[in-house]
């Protein structure tokens, strides 16, 4: 416990999954935390669920004005911004010939532009609420299919590709630049959210379905939102003081392979 005691965590698409689970365990160890989503009801009872020490905000991730708006409140509220997670995020695929310019481009501001967006207004209200060189965590949610291709998902291998690379090249600038901002990217495997459920469900044969997904994962069993909550709690804390364009990934052995 206590392990971020006195840090603020802003926390995109925190309204269900690993953004839920994200945000129930910075809270667990001490952050004060401003929870992001489109999911208003959702959100607005986890924040509830928290405490005095969480709130909620209705926030479009690909909205740059929007961006502006949380960390302004943010700082109102909490008076400075210590950790971002960018988690908000959207999948689906097909084949390459089939994949409409249309899809291509929302996964594109989903999962990369809000990540570029949150990166970008979380620099500078960490500048701005702190001395020189006192710092903060990034940390944006890629994915195994940022570090391996699928054969249908190409849009979102680009995208959770691009996470992964952006990544690096704003962890050398901070740590350039002397401002004391880490930013690190996760990668997690095929886990137990609602979105893999709903796909699984969808499925013609969901048992067949289910244990294809497990198979993949030489552990021998998906991995559940805590799993990667935990991970994101480490790169948020000082214990990960010297970690800076680094990829975590936690994904059962799935790019081990």
């Amino acid at each position: 416990m206590n392990r971020l005691q006195g840090k603020v965590a802003v926390v995109t698409g925190a309204a269900l999954g690993i953004g839920a689970a994200v945000a129930r365990k910075l809270a667990e160890e001490g952050a004060s935390v401003l929870l992001t989503d489109l999911k208003e009801s959702e959100g607005t009872s986890l924040a509830a669920e928290l405490g005095g020490s969480a709130m909620f905000l209705r926030h479009d991730v690909t909205q740059e004005e929007q961006w502006e708006a949380v960390m302004g409140q943010a700082l109102d509220r909490f008076g400075h911004v210590d950790v971002l997670v960018n988690n908000a995020g959207v999948g689906f695929g097909s084949a390459p010939e089939d994949q409409t310019l249309d899809d291509w481009h929302k996964l594109m501001r989903v999962n990369l532009d809000a990540v570029f967006l949150g990166t970008k207004h979380a620099i500078r209200a960490m500048k701005k609420a702190k001395p020189a060189g006192a710092g903060g965590s990034i940390i944006n949610m890629s994915s195994i299919e940022g570090l391996v291709g699928d054969p249908t998902l190409g849009a979102y291998n680009a995208s959770k590709g691009g996470v992964r690379l952006y990544t690096k090249s704003v962890a050398l600038y901070c740590a350039q630049n002397g401002l004391g901002i880490r930013v690190n990217s996760v990668h997690p495997g095929y886990i137990l959210t609602p979105m893999v459920e709903n796909a699984i469900a969808g499925a013609s044969n969901p048992d067949a379905m289910r244990q294809h997904l497990v198979g993949l994962h030489p552990v021998g069993h998906l991995g559940e939102p805590d799993d990667i909550a935990w991970g994101v709690v480490y790169l948020a804390s000082d214990e990960s003081k010297f970690v800076t364009g680094s990829e975590l990934v936690i994904d059962g052995g799935y790019t081990a392979q």
